[in-house]
């Protein structure tokens, strides 16, 4: 805004001699700071949920990793304790592990669109 004050006070338009020309004018270019903020503001939320969603996707990439690599080994190659536990776990409820892991990545690209829905709303 100083930058416009400078430029017309430097330059010195050819106006009629209204005393609200520069006010409309600064109430015009507060509007346009305004916008300028909003955008500003949903970029940093989209900054945001890109973030969230790559570690989502990192870890659930992870989780998936470590199923595939922990699954196919032998019980009596891996021993007794915890890992024997993890897997015995895994052998008897490996059908039901996709539900919680769909279940996170529906919930979690439904609240970012939504956000970001209410953010423009706003």
């Amino acid at each position: 805004m100083k930058e416009i004050d400078e430029f017309l006070r430097e330059n010195k338009p050819a106006v009629q001699d209204d005393p609200t020309f520069l006010m409309e004018t600064r109430r015009r270019m507060k509007e346009v700071d305004g916008i300028k903020a909003e955008v500003d503001r949903q970029r940093s939320r989209g900054r945001v949920a890109l973030i969230v969603t790559l570690v989502a996707g990192l870890a659930l990439g992870v989780l998936v990793t470590a199923l595939a690599f922990l699954y196919p080994v032998d019980a009596s190659s891996v021993g007794e304790g915890l890992w024997e536990g993890f897997r015995a776990f895994l052998d008897t409820w490996k059908q039901y592990l996709i539900y919680p892991v769909a279940a996170i990545a529906v919930t979690l690209s439904l609240v970012l669109t939504l956000g970001g829905k209410k953010a423009a709303q706003l």
